[in-house]
């Protein structure tokens, strides 16, 4: 049996750090990133097997929580551990802040769970590192999520240049609020 390593609980969800021998994780994973949401917005990552699912969370969220203590965790609901998305903390190199980051299944959207993952991720982001400013990158046609991010309290930077190709990306920041 593996140990969970749970980061965050709200009302309806739990966030954890990912286990990536789990094929329930990979599933999700291969789920997750095939969406056409996630191709349009965020990109294909070639992720169809659970042998790629499995590196694919090893080396990146996992890696990244391993390396700075947070990362992108499996958001599920608290009433049954159903997984309905990803939510946390990214370090990039290609930019100054640490971003939130964010993508739920089809069936978890409208739901307000994205929401209440992402308030979670910045008030423990805030209170726990001690993070003053966090940033989102969003594909400029992805409303959605700009209206998300809006009403967290994310306001509009413009836009920022991201490797590897050089895409357009629409930059909001957000600011804790003073103590």
């Amino acid at each position: 049996m593996m140990v969970q390593h749970e980061v965050l609980r709200t009302s309806r969800l739990r966030l954890r750090w990912f286990e990536p021998e789990s094929e329930a994780d990979q599933r999700f994973i291969i789920e997750l990133v095939n969406d056409p949401d996630w191709i349009a917005n965020i990109g294909q990552r070639n992720v169809s097997t659970c042998e790629q699912a499995e590196a694919f969370l090893r080396n990146g969220p996992v890696a990244m929580c391993q390396k700075l203590g947070f990362g992108l965790y499996l958001v599920e609901r608290a009433e049954d551990g159903v997984p309905v998305g990803m939510c946390g903390l990214i370090k990039r190199d290609s930019l100054t802040d640490i971003d939130l980051g964010y993508a739920f299944l089809p069936h978890a959207r409208g739901q307000g769970l994205a929401r209440e993952a992402a308030e979670a991720v910045l008030q423990w982001g805030w209170q726990a590192l001690g993070l003053k400013r966090v940033v989102a990158i969003i594909t400029p046609t992805n409303a959605p999520s700009i209206k998300l991010l809006a009403s967290l309290g994310f306001a509009d930077e413009g836009t920022v240049q991201m490797p590897p190709d050089n895409e357009t990306l629409r930059l909001m920041g957000w600011s804790a609020a003073p103590a």
